[in-house]
């Protein structure tokens, strides 16, 4: 078991080493210049399609219910500790890198979901099913790429979009609030259990719920700390824009972080924290009801920007203003000891349930995800027993530990993102013709 734990670890990193994130921030590029910098102009019209309806869309979810799924699998744990992770690997500077990576990220979110809309399919229960093994079989005829697409989806899908995040959530809870992590499981697994059954509507109608409430309040607690340290902003932007291009040198108890580090950690756990590229959210796209592949993407664009550029900023900055980030504090503790810094006790809180909504909203995302990719390779008949395998996953991650289970699921993430960024580059020019189409037909 050993040497299989090695193997996987090895695999990851080799998995998740430059070439793959010179590729996934390289296809966000070249996206961005075939379609002009749409996400920069196009954004505004964006915002005002989260809340548009189409009554007489195919589809089984309204737009903002299929971005609410969506920002329920990225919004999480990665947003409190992998921002955390990426400064005290990478320095300051490691935050612009993940902006940056968000920009681009857009873009490739973007086109996805314009694809996974053009070619998604109808189920035999009314309902639509798509994403990037279906774009690989009906946009490029390559079956083959696609089988393997859900195959790696439907294994990751129980790793980091289950097992790891029931994990985070036991412990954590263990930790501050001596809760045992059977029970944990216990009340994760009966409230996974009650949305997930119900399919994409509960899930969709839950998530409308859930994410815009866990988000708006931490991202205005996390405005409050930032207004009572207005006089901060000014340095903590400076130092995220200097050490972008400039090596940091180690003092207190921070290592130090070379340029190359701030943009390997920052690309890095801007990637992981809005997966951009790795095909995951054009699954929850192609639910949507809408009879145009460009209105829902734009929408579904605005995910990363919300995830990357609005959450992930907020935990920067509060991160950055505290002295702690140069004393050598781990990452996990990181965010929690800069939230208290300024809240006291209140800010702890803020810091454990926010972990927990964050990660309990990414097991009902990720549950939909794992769902069509099975359904793709065993058929419809076999999505009961897919849902009860997910459900007895939660149970299973609250109480082990779990680090081969994060590797091995870092590993499956990334063998994602290959067949979808080979589909994205080949479609290009669908994507490119499909936006021309909905643009000129605004003017």
């Amino acid at each position: 078991m050993e040497m299989i734990e090695k193997l996987v670890a090895t695999l990851s990193g080799i998995v998740w080493g430059a070439p793959m994130l010179v590729l996934l921030v390289g296809t966000g590029l070249y996206l961005t210049i075939i379609l002009r910098g749409m996400q920069f102009w196009a954004l505004p019209h964006a915002l005002k399609l989260i809340f548009h309806k189409e009554s007489d869309g195919e589809g089984e979810i309204s737009h903002f219910a299929a971005l609410m799924t969506a920002l329920a699998a990225t919004v999480g744990i990665g947003n409190i500790v992998g921002v955390a992770t990426a400064i005290t690997l990478g320095g300051p500077g490691a935050v612009f890198w993940m902006w940056m990576t968000g920009l681009v990220g857009m873009a490739t979110k973007y086109s996805e979901a314009v694809l996974a809309v053009k070619y998604r399919q109808k189920g035999h229960h009314h309902g639509f099913k798509g994403g990037p093994m279906y774009y690989l079989t009906y946009g490029l005829n390559m079956p083959k790429l696609g089988m393997a697409f859900a195959i790696f989806t439907a294994i990751a899908a129980f790793g980091i979009g289950n097992m790891t995040q029931a994990n985070a959530v036991a412990q954590i809870l263990s930790s501050e609030m001596a809760v045992p992590t059977w029970v944990t499981g216990v009340v994760l697994l009966t409230l996974t259990a009650v949305v997930i059954l119900g399919g994409i509507k509960s899930i969709g109608n839950f998530t409308s719920f859930l994410v815009p409430f866990m988000i708006l309040a931490y991202v205005s607690v996390s405005l409050i700390i930032l207004a009572m340290n207005l006089d901060k902003l000014g340095d903590a932007f400076g130092l995220i824009f200097h050490y972008a291009f400039s090596p940091i040198a180690a003092g207190g108890g921070f290592v130090g972080a070379t340029m190359a580090a701030a943009i390997r950690y920052g690309v890095a756990r801007g990637v992981f924290s809005n997966e951009s590229g790795l095909g995951s959210a054009p699954i929850a796209a192609a639910a949507a009801k809408t009879n145009d592949p460009v209105r829902q993407a734009l929408v579904s664009m605005t995910q990363t920007f919300i995830d990357t550029l609005v959450v992930c900023t907020m935990t920067a900055l509060i991160i950055l203003i505290s002295p702690f980030w140069q004393q050598g504090v781990s990452p996990s503790a990181l965010t929690m000891q800069s939230f208290q810094l300024y809240l006291g006790t209140f800010g702890g809180i803020v810091v454990v349930i926010s972990t927990v909504l964050f990660a309990y909203s990414t097991i009902l995302g990720w549950s939909y995800y794992g769902e069509k990719a099975f359904e793709y390779i065993f058929g419809e008949r076999f999505i009961r027993l897919y849902r009860v395998l997910f459900i007895v996953g939660v149970m299973v991650g609250s109480m082990l530990k779990l680090e081969f289970v994060w590797n091995f699921s870092d590993l499956m993430n990334g063998m994602m993102a290959i067949p979808n960024l080979i589909a994205l580059l080949l479609l290009s020019r669908v994507i490119s013709a499909e936006s021309k189409r909905y643009f000129e037909s605004l003017k």
